[in-house]
């Protein structure tokens, strides 16, 4: 097994002499990094002017100094945005604008400088080494038209590899991807769970566009551990996955060859797992919220910002060799919607990730939940490609029902379930974006 690249890298930005750097030296560079930043955010932004007036200079002194100071959240960027920039409107590279579905105040709205950009860009190269060689070919399923998209900063990465990328955007009909497939012949392939895992099921089938990339990266959604040994079967290829959102500047933390958890960012973010009740910091190993700072951003700098997922530190060394701190996989939101099943415990989307994806010819699912007095109503609808639908809604009825969880609560008569099948319309996903459990309220 090759070692991460990642580990090198670290310590190349870092400027650290091994490349093989222990968690305590990076840890000391970075709270460096951190306190250079909180000396730029507090004499450039007005809102973390006002959050860091008073403190000694010189914060944070050690990572426990982090806890005494306040969480920024989303609510703080739809409310302030503007008083986060810490540059001019001219030295903007890229504005973001987020608006999270069902929030009907103003958006998160996100402000990055070239710098800010080029640092994303050379994070992807170090991420990206581990799946492609000089000379390969990656099918991005990414938005890549505009300047400082996700997919047009992986597409810089990739040329400057020596590796030819091939921009597509997101699917939205898998017939259209397959003709790129036919044409590019791509050696890996980059885009989000249920849209790779549905193109490797159409090209699985008798008479079909072969479609057999030596890697893929899954990123933008939950990536369930069935959902992985699906397209590995149906594709043969060997599946990476990656995390990151906007606020961190689009990459976050990747994993390697050992597929045993996400390696950070670690020269241009600090993570901390929180509490999200308490805000206190959790140990290695304990399941909590990510929290996370940027070090080195100049344009629009986060300290303690909350990215409301789920997940954990993992203890122990890397079975790449790698001894820096990782990141289990991500386990959803923490304000996720979830089915109450009394003293069973709750079903979140996770689980039922986990529990349909393993159902053979489905290729996407939607789960949405009310309430009607004490009972909980849960309803599933499965997806498959067209020829596949039969007998699908049999199967997941008897995989749900088969949740602990969901059999004690429809046998105490506190949850009914329904579930029907369909065929993804002309092979065509819906507008993508991350998948969630649907909260339907009480039934009127």
């Amino acid at each position: 097994m090759r070692r991460t690249p990642l580990d090198r890298w670290v310590a190349a930005r870092l400027g650290l002499r091994s490349d093989r750097p222990s968690p305590e030296e990076v840890e000391e560079r970075q709270l460096e990094r951190l306190r250079e930043s909180a000396t730029w955010a507090a004499e450039h932004s007005p809102f973390y002017g006002r959050r860091l007036a008073g403190r000694p200079g010189g914060w944070p002194r050690a990572r426990a100094d982090l806890e005494s100071f306040p969480l920024t959240s989303a609510e703080d960027l739809r409310e302030e945005g503007p008083r986060f920039l810490c540059v001019s409107q001219d030295e903007v590279g890229r504005v973001v604008t987020l608006q999270s579905s069902g929030t009907t105040g103003p958006p998160k709205r996100l402000w990055f400088t070239p710098a800010d950009q080029e640092s994303t860009i050379d994070f992807f190269q170090a991420g990206m080494s581990a799946l492609v060689e000089r000379g390969d070919r990656v099918l991005i399923l990414l938005p890549g038209a505009l300047p400082g998209s996700v997919g047009a900063l992986l597409s810089t990465a990739l040329e400057r590899m020596g590796v030819t990328p091939i921009p597509h955007g997101f699917v939205h009909d898998l017939a259209e991807v397959a003709k790129v497939v036919r044409r590019s012949d791509p050696s890996s392939v980059v885009g989000m769970p249920v849209q790779v895992l549905g193109l490797a099921l159409q090209a699985s089938g008798a008479g079909r566009v072969p479609f057999r990339p030596r890697t893929a990266l899954l990123t933008a959604d939950h990536v369930p551990a069935s959902l992985v040994r699906r397209l590995e079967e149906a594709s043969g290829c060997q599946v990476f996955q990656h995390y990151g959102m906007t606020e961190t500047g689009l990459g976050a933390a990747v994993d390697c060859e050992a597929h045993a958890g996400y390696h950070l960012r670690d020269p241009d973010l600090l993570f901390e797992i929180i509490d999200p009740g308490t805000g206190r910091s959790l140990p290695d190993g304990v399941e909590g919220e990510m929290v996370v700072s940027t070090l080195a951003r100049r344009g629009m700098p986060l300290f303690r910002y909350r990215t409301g997922d789920r997940s954990r530190f993992l203890p122990g060394r890397c079975a790449c060799g790698s001894a820096l701190r990782r990141l289990a996989r991500v386990r959803g939101r923490i304000d996720a919607a979830a089915v109450d099943c009394g003293a069973a415990g709750t079903v979140t989307l996770p689980v039922l990730d986990e529990i349909l994806f393993a159902v053979p010819g489905l290729v996407d699912f939607t789960a949405a939940m009310s309430r009607s007095g004490d009972r909980d109503r849960l309803s599933v609808t499965a997806y498959a490609l067209e020829g596949g639908e039969g007998g699908l809604g049999p199967a997941v009825l008897e995989a749900v029902r088969a949740i602990p969880a969901v059999k004690a609560a429809i046998g105490a008569g506190r949850l009914t379930l329904s579930v029907v099948s369909a065929v993804l319309p002309g092979g065509r996903f819906t507008a993508p974006g991350k998948r969630a459990m649907v909260d339907l309220g009480v039934d009127g």
